[in-house]
């Protein structure tokens, strides 16, 4: 059966730059590929910006090297950010664009990187103050009578955009990708300040979670780990909160007999919205160790989750 975490392939091309792959990369990608099936993941997520499509294109060799990763991978990729000497032309501005076009172009070369026919998910990375929407669903939906994608992803954008989406589409809306963490909790500081003052700090879309929840649209955090804040990684001196809560994870890590990166995600999918975190490194050993999640959000109890929120917030809920 599939965890409910998802490999993010971000960083399995290497360099972000237009040198070819090496060896050492794909062996690189291979290995983390392999310990991600091993630990139960078998959905995997890419965008065509990707160490400039490279990422991708490892995958691809992946796929065409080893039939029991392509009859089992779930694939989904990402289209529409623009970056310069990446999806754009060198000079070009950073920008987003979603038309026609771009679309279908996009979804060919990411099938061409991938070896593949199609994908189960075609994700819209960012949203395009100048996309038509009209015009946007129409080439989605053209994308999926043609068999090159099964249904629709959207990354970044709030509860109304999605709900225009999900008017205007006949593709299902399948999934919402947004960072989230317990670093960037405001999924959960819109749900416990309601009416209170506080709120406007925390600016998330209300009503999202529980929208995606009554609607079967899958949410997928990005940034799940907060790259590493409270797992590892320097934390400033001023910040205290992290450090207090960095603390706290690897505190409750010794406790429970699990990583703290198990910990953090389990924060996340303890709630009952059903996230599922990406994770996005390539070292085998923090795979399997992240993959003890699941589990561990079964039995994290109430009062460990609070006392999690409570550090990362600095102070009590109200």
């Amino acid at each position: 059966m599939s965890s409910r975490l998802i490999y993010g392939c971000m960083t399995i091309g290497g360099s972000w730059d237009a040198d070819p792959l090496d060896a050492a990369t794909v062996e690189r990608a291979r290995r983390a590929v392999r310990a991600a099936l091993e630990a139960g993941i078998t959905d995997f997520d890419h965008a065509d910006i990707y160490a400039h499509g490279k990422s991708e294109e490892v995958f691809g060799l992946l796929l065409e090297e080893d039939p029991e990763l392509r009859r089992t991978a779930v694939v989904q990729t990402k289209c529409g950010v623009r970056l310069p000497g990446n999806t754009a032309a060198p000079g070009a501005p950073v920008h987003y664009r979603l038309d026609r076009d771009t679309l279908r172009r996009s979804l060919e070369g990411s099938l061409h990187r991938l070896r593949t026919d199609s994908v189960e998910r075609f994700v819209l990375h960012r949203p395009d103050p100048l996309a038509d929407p009209q015009e946007v669903a129409a080439a989605l939906d053209e994308l999926r009578r043609e068999g090159l994608i099964r249904s629709v992803g959207l990354s970044n954008m709030s509860l109304r955009q999605v709900c225009l989406y999900q008017q205007l589409l006949s593709t299902p809306v399948t999934a919402l990708q947004l960072e989230l963490s317990l670093r960037h909790r405001g999924f959960v500081e819109q749900q416990i300040l309601v009416n209170q003052d506080e709120a406007s700090e925390h600016p998330f879309p209300e009503g999202t979670l529980e929208y995606c929840t009554g609607n079967g649209i899958e949410v997928q955090a990005w940034g799940a780990l907060a790259r590493g804040l409270y797992t590892g990684a320097p934390v400033p001196a001023e910040d205290h909160r992290a450090a207090a809560t960095a603390e706290l994870v690897h505190a409750m890590a010794a406790e429970l007999g699990v990583s703290g990166e198990a910990v953090v995600l389990a924060w996340l999918m303890r709630h009952p919205g059903g996230i599922r975190p990406v994770v996005g490194t390539t070292d085998p050993g923090r795979i399997a160790a992240c993959a003890a999640a699941e589990e561990l959000a079964t039995r994290m109890d109430h009062e460990q989750w609070y006392a999690l929120l409570t550090a990362a917030r600095g102070e009590p809920v109200p």
